[in-house]
């Protein structure tokens, strides 16, 4: 057996700069969330008290932001009100939240009225918990039978009475279902609209007509006239009912106020609390004789200090990389969205002197909030569009093209539209050069259908 010495470089990341990075790429609220746990696994740390108006929080800068617009500019001072009227309408959103009414709590009373046993409404119950987002039932009848210890025909007797019930089309088990019931309630439903529904949604969906004409033995114009009607039902009554608990509130982490001359970029640190290290604790760390207490207040005190410094460098990477996205997207602040430019995450690293990485971090899942809404700060990363004009190329983007696509659609003949390849020509007269597959994603990603599914038949 031979034994050899080999040299070798191995690179480890400490557990602060995993914290580090993980900070940095934390938006407002996550690291609200964040602070907030620390604050409860180190006795050290101290959250910085905040001023409270009614339910709202209010931070002291806030405040002072706040008086600062309102002698200067009255029309921007809506970007900072708005956080304390956010915090205020999210808590009242929450406290409206336990007696909001559920899909589940709506249908069950509509059966007040009947007289159900126990039994009955416990399986009433039970059903309509079983109804997804939609409205749909979509388990395994078989196998819900069993589990509930009835028979077949037994649960489609409540399957049967469950559908009668408000909005109309719940309690289906497919989309075909669904509609079908909606017709039904309606008192228009035939065996033409029946086999439509069926067995030609996806006709419907391509705007494959004469496929529909055939298969029904009915006209253009009557295929027409009763799609035009399908698409007036519903095909998720269940909706209105949606889970709130998956909504997601939007935090703006960065806000760029417009103002006569400039351009006035703020962090967005009022989300999140501050915090100190308090002074008994770092004062018994300094006096105590236990060994064991010293080296876990040292740990803890350690620990918050660099939390702070971690918060600090995000904040001003942050501003960095936003100082920037606003010169280089200055037309964009200035006249909207079609004004935006081709710009590389790239550029910003060079431009900042930072890797490419920590840019990443740093925009990752973090919004802008100015005049012209609120954007995600990767939205302002766009690629350059080639045009005939090579000059031209550094000012077109994705978004330009789109905005050609939409217009060419809108200005075409229905009744014989233009397919991707003319699309392309199209959009080369106009001195953007881009495939016919680049023309099928981007009109893909504004949801206009294709060719045949823009077809308009007389």
């Amino acid at each position: 057996m031979e034994l050899t010495m080999n040299v070798a470089q191995q690179q480890h990341l400490s557990q602060k700069i995993i914290q580090s990075t993980e900070i940095l790429q934390m938006n407002s609220t996550e690291l609200e969330e964040y602070i907030g746990k620390l604050a409860l696994e180190n006795p050290v740390i101290e959250c910085d008290d905040m001023a409270v108006l009614g339910q709202e929080r209010i931070s002291p800068d806030l405040n002072r932001k706040l008086e600062w617009l309102a002698s200067t500019d009255q029309k921007n001072k809506i970007y900072y009100k708005q956080e304390q009227e956010d915090a205020c309408m999210e808590q009242q959103w929450h406290n409206q939240h336990d007696s909001e009414e559920s899909l589940s709590e709506y249908l069950m009373s509509q059966l007040i009225s009947s007289e159900l046993s126990p039994h009955d409404q416990a399986i009433f119950e039970y059903l309509t918990l079983l109804l997804d987002e939609n409205g749909y039932l979509t388990d395994d009848l078989p196998q819900l039978a069993e589990k509930l210890h009835l028979s077949y025909e037994e649960l489609h007797h409540y399957l049967d009475h469950l559908k009668t019930l408000d909005p109309a089309g719940v309690g289906a088990s497919s989309l075909s279902e669904c509609l079908i019931l909606q017709l039904k309630r309606q008192g228009s439903l035939t065996p033409c609209k029946e086999q439509i529904l069926r067995h030609h949604l996806s006709d419907i969906a391509r705007n494959r007509i004469h496929a529909i004409t055939s298969a029904c033995q009915i006209t253009t114009s009557a295929a027409c006239q009763i799609i035009e009607e399908i698409k007036t039902l519903n095909p998720k009554p269940g909706s209105h009912f949606s889970n709130r608990e998956n909504i997601k509130y939007v935090t703006p982490d960065v806000l760029v106020v417009r103002f006569s001359q400039h351009f006035q970029i703020l962090i967005n640190d009022s989300q999140y609390p501050t915090f100190s290290v308090s002074s008994f604790y770092q004062k018994m760390s300094q006096t105590t004789t236990d060994t064991e207490a010293k080296k876990y207040l040292d740990s803890k005190i350690a620990q918050a200090e660099w939390v702070q410094k971690c918060i600090a460098q995000r904040k001003s990477t942050l501003s960095k990389v936003a100082h920037a996205i606003v010169e280089h997207q200055m037309d964009f602040f200035m006249f909207g969205p079609l004004s935006k430019k081709p710009l590389k995450q790239a550029d910003l690293a060079e431009e900042l002197n930072l890797h490419e990485s920590t840019i990443s971090r740093a925009m990752k899942g973090k919004y802008l909030q100015c005049s012209w809404g609120v954007y995600p700060l990767n939205y302002f990363l766009s690629k350059s569009i080639k045009t005939r004009d090579p000059s031209e190329s550094k000012h077109i983007t994705p978004d330009h093209a789109k905005a050609m696509i939409r217009e060419i659609v809108r200005t075409e003949n229905k009744e014989k539209p233009y397919n991707d390849r003319i699309i392309s020509e199209k959009l080369a007269e106009h001195g953007i050069i881009i495939s016919r597959r680049t023309v099928s994603k981007y009109r893909d990603e504004i949801g206009i259908p294709d060719k045949v599914g823009r077809r308009q038949w007389g």
